[in-house]
């Protein structure tokens, strides 16, 4: 990373090193001391930021550092942060539930009331620009030995077929052998089901007519609905062995006979984190959250992926259970608000998923936390509509997919997807430094090998640029950034050349739970981390990493970049749009850049799309935004237009219908 200095840097060079000469003799501590002041003035040179661009942190007030657990960037420019109770679970407990929106331009912060856990929410951009977030926290995971209450899930059964029936929260079941439990969530039980077979038979001999209802025969068939119970007793005395019917506590007459508990072994197990139904859109102008149609499966670590007809598939989760859910996907529509069932099938918690040519969801491997290493772990092309799954074969240690990277790479009609490092399953120790590249728009496509990761890397974050590269950043080598293995660390991939190439290093570390996002100006932002430990050995227990810090790109250090109106526009796809401010022998590219939402090293809403440059009227270009709605997802996007030394400017916002 050496830049030979010019000849008045030369002189301030030599100042300092006979201080580093002097200081050495005082011994080791002297010398980092003396490294590090070293470090800090090469790094900022304007020469080593034209080359390798600059970090800083960013001034937050105390009131607004939270544990920033999800980023979005929304259509104001302001960037969402979400923590709910940010993995604390005394903030559960006490209802304290966070979010921040930062304004990058003025460096703002303003707190958003928020009404749920969004703790491991899914989130996606919808056409209008608001943030649809679904799903979150309902309960914290207890290891075992920590668990104080037996408990586990009960089915909640109706036999009558007239009428649903609403139990709240702290409902109490009671066993034959008297043991009580209580509904730790309300439940909404179905009415029960009434079919009728047959037909009216004739009278018998004698008789005139048919014999009303005398061949007919009615079935009804219970309706049921899970819901997860704790004993009233705590320690042993509350656990069962055996499966038991258990009669709801106030319910007497018909009502008892017909609604009634089942459940078997309700035990002291490690209880996993369990999820909620509840979903809101914010409101990027009112700066609020707005609750709509909750799912009809709870879910905790989901996928939220936007369909080519601007609705949105959740997918996979853990539900109220704290079991992963078994391929039950759901569909929401911004047009009417509510949820419907949509194709059954079985990924891992949070799974990258990405809109590709003709609307199929293409699966990358990647994913995080939740799921046995034997199932869902296949990359492939997923057809929503058929719900047909074609492999994609290739890819190079398959067992390493938890917690890498994705991206669909720029410009993202090359049809193009990027898998980077990885680690194994759960709390493995083992990551991976393996890049793999898959060509969707081949007949029959495959993962190649890309270049390796500097290091083997878990919780890489990548970012697209306007300049057609991915910057990657951060992450550890191990699990939680155990054993002080967390990367300070940045690169440029570039897909022309297909290498790496080294930026600045942050100076925050950054494992589980940090995100980064592009900003308007083409800077990058960088949040979160979540470490297990604060130190190599494993001693003390780490704290969340509250510090924003934001990347300067080269490209920003140059003299000069285009101009352009940076208002909002509205554009069709398959149409043009002219943008004012620049001219056209100034321009070489255009990029549509989709906003990001981004969580656990997962973000499936940024992509880059190549728009045809061509002259406008005075000072103005124009631009043709692609008609493919699979490439081109209605919604909030930047343009960006790019010159010839790969220079953006920033971006204007263009709503695109």
């Amino acid at each position: 990373m050496r830049i030979l200095p010019n000849a008045k840097e030369r002189r301030v060079l030599l100042g300092i090193g006979a201080v580093l000469a002097l200081v050495a003799a005082n011994g080791p501590a002297a010398t980092e001391l003396a490294e590090r002041a070293w470090h800090d003035y090469s790094v900022n040179q304007e020469a080593y930021k034209a080359r390798y661009g600059h970090w800083d942190v960013v001034d937050v007030p105390d009131r607004f550092r939270i544990n920033a657990i999800h980023a979005a960037l929304l259509r104001t420019g302001k960037v969402l942060l979400i923590a709910g109770s940010g993995n604390d679970e005394k903030n559960f407990r006490a209802g304290t539930f966070q979010s921040v929106l930062w304004d990058p331009v003025r460096n703002t912060f303003k707190q958003v009331p928020t009404p749920k856990d969004m703790f491991c929410a899914g989130h996606a951009q919808l056409p209008d620009g608001r943030l649809l977030v679904a799903g979150g926290t309902a309960r914290y995971e207890k290891l075992t030995g920590d668990v104080r209450r037996a408990g586990g899930a009960m089915l909640v059964k109706n036999e009558n077929p007239d009428a649903p029936r609403t139990f709240p929260a702290g409902t109490v079941f009671v066993g034959s052998t008297g043991k009580r439990y209580r509904s730790q969530l309300p439940v909404l039980v179905p009415r029960a089901t009434k079919t009728v077979t047959g037909r009216d038979r004739p009278k018998g001999k004698g008789g005139k007519g048919k014999a009303k209802g005398a061949g007919k025969k009615v079935t009804v068939t219970a309706a049921q609905a899970r819901v997860y119970v704790e004993a009233v007793t705590g320690g042993e005395g509350g656990i069962t062995h055996t499966a038991d019917q258990y009669r709801i506590q106030g319910l007497t007459g018909k009502d008892a006979q017909d609604l009634y508990g089942l459940a078997a072994k309700l035990g002291l197990d490690k209880k996993d984190f369990q999820g909620l139904r509840d979903a809101y859109e914010f409101d990027p102008i009112a700066e609020r959250y707005v609750r709509v149609d909750p799912m009809d499966e709870a879910r905790w670590y989901p996928t939220l992926v936007t369909l080519r007809d601007g609705r949105v598939l959740a997918v996979s989760g853990l539900d109220d259970m704290g079991e992963i859910i078994p391929g039950k996907n759901e569909i929401y529509d911004p047009a009417t608000r509510t949820w419907s069932a949509g194709p059954d099938r079985y990924f891992p918690t949070y799974p990258a998923l990405f809109l590709t040519a003709g609307g199929r969801l293409f699966y990358s491997g990647s994913n995080a936390g939740y799921g046995p290493a034997d199932r869902g772990r296949t990359p492939g092309l997923w057809n929503v509509d058929t719900n047909s799954f074609e492999p994609v074969p290739g890819l190079p240690e398959r067992d390493m997919t938890e917690t890498s990277a994705s991206v669909l790479l720029p410009p993202a009609q090359q049809h193009k997807v990027m898998i980077l490092g990885g680690g194994g399953v759960g709390e493995s120790h083992r990551s991976s430094k393996r890049t793999a590249i898959a060509d969707l728009g081949e007949p029959a496509p495959r993962y190649v090998p890309g270049p390796d990761l500097p290091r083997p890397t878990r919780y890489l974050n990548a970012v697209l640029t306007p300049d057609d590269r991915v910057f990657t950043t951060g992450g550890s080598g191990d699990y939680r950034g155990k054993r002080g293995s967390d990367i300070l660390r940045a690169q440029f991939y570039d897909p022309g050349e297909r290498a790496f190439h080294t930026a600045a290093e942050p100076t925050v570390g950054r494992d589980y739970h940090a995100e980064a996002l592009l900003l308007p100006d083409g800077r990058i932002a960088v949040f979160g981390s979540n470490p297990l430990f604060a130190d190599a050995a494993g001693t003390r227990m780490g704290s969340f990493e509250k510090r924003i810090e934001v990347y300067t790109p080269p490209y920003l250090y140059r003299d000069h970049r285009p101009a352009l109106r940076t208002g909002p526009l509205d554009a069709e796809r398959g149409g043009t749009l002219t943008l004012p401010g620049t001219d056209r022998r100034e321009v070489a590219t255009a990029r549509l850049m989709r906003p990001s939402a981004v969580t656990h090293a997962t973000d499936v809403e940024q992509r880059s799309i190549a728009l045809s440059v061509s002259a406008g009227p005075a000072g103005a270009v124009t631009v043709t935004v692609p008609g493919d709605p699979s490439l081109v997802p209605a919604g909030w996007y930047m343009v960006f237009l790019v010159d010839r030394a790969g220079t953006p400017s920033r971006a204007a916002w263009v709503h695109v219908h």
